[in-house]
């Protein structure tokens, strides 16, 4: 499956200035509640140079019966879930040899660009031709701003949304009940050759991080890999937060979330 595709320009890729944007966008970013370089659309508030490619994928992108998309807010665990649904999706009949593995060489936001921020921002109506089923994609957008045609399909659509205190998971739990969901799940000979753990190792923030390509390497956005990836220690909140201010949240957190019956 090919998910990624690597840009020639000899520049790192900004996304869209706010002076590159077409006519079309500006005057409909002024339509908007603004503030310094955000604008609020649809609940939601996005950096006034992303705009006009949420609006081209939400307006051009078809999709498939048999796409992924992993859906994630800012800050809540992209990196490493890139890292471990690329692996799980292009285990069985691409990437086998986890010793020779492209995550060891590439940033996991280089293999799984974003799909608004990158494809559509660049190209209002790029050319997904060369991605093969199952089209692996990833927005960086909530549900609700999602298009049309995903809603309307029945794509896999992973959602990750992160305790905005803290979050812990059981990673080889999540792994299986993940593959399950994705329609890869583990087979006994996979179980008994330990490819869970493998995959495990493979995509820990750990061994991620310390990769060089992820030390030492340039997104095109022109941000440091390493800016991906932090200690992410449980409970580590507990020493940047009033307990004034953990109260605040907590009901802040349950206001916004009760809708969907996410507890935290």
């Amino acid at each position: 499956m090919s998910t990624h595709q690597h840009d020639a320009s000899p520049r790192p890729y900004n996304l869209q200035e706010d002076d590159e944007l077409t006519q079309e966008c500006k005057d409909f970013i002024s339509s908007l509640p603004t503030e310094d370089s955000l604008c609020q659309y649809n609940g939601f508030w996005i950096p006034t140079r992303f705009m006009q490619g949420v609006l081209a994928f939400q307006k051009h992108f078809q999709a498939h019966d048999t796409d992924v998309l992993f859906a994630t807010c800012p800050k809540v665990g992209t990196t490493w879930l890139k890292a471990i649904l690329f692996t799980l999706v292009n285990r069985m009949h691409r990437y086998i040899d986890f010793q020779e593995h492209p995550l060891l060489t590439n940033n996991p936001h280089v293999l799984l660009s974003y799909v608004d921020l990158i494809l559509y921002n660049k190209k209002e109506v790029p050319n997904l031709i060369p991605f093969t089923s199952p089209r692996l994609f990833s927005p960086h957008l909530s549900y609700v701003l999602l298009p049309t045609s995903v809603k309307d399909s029945t794509c896999k659509i992973v959602y990750l949304c992160r305790n905005p205190k803290d979050t812990f998971v059981s990673l080889r739990h999540f792994q299986t009940k993940l593959a399950e969901f994705l329609g890869c799940s583990f087979s006994p000979e996979e179980d008994a050759k330990g490819v869970v753990n493998n995959i495990s190792r493979l995509c820990s923030s750990k061994n991620l991080s310390n990769l060089e390509v992820n030390k030492s390497g340039v997104c095109r956005r022109g941000v440091k890999y390493a800016a991906f990836f932090h200690r992410g220690e449980v409970e580590g909140w507990v020493n940047y937060f009033t307990p004034q201010l953990v109260e605040k949240l907590d009901r802040t957190i349950k206001e916004k979330f009760h809708s969907i019956g996410l507890k935290f």
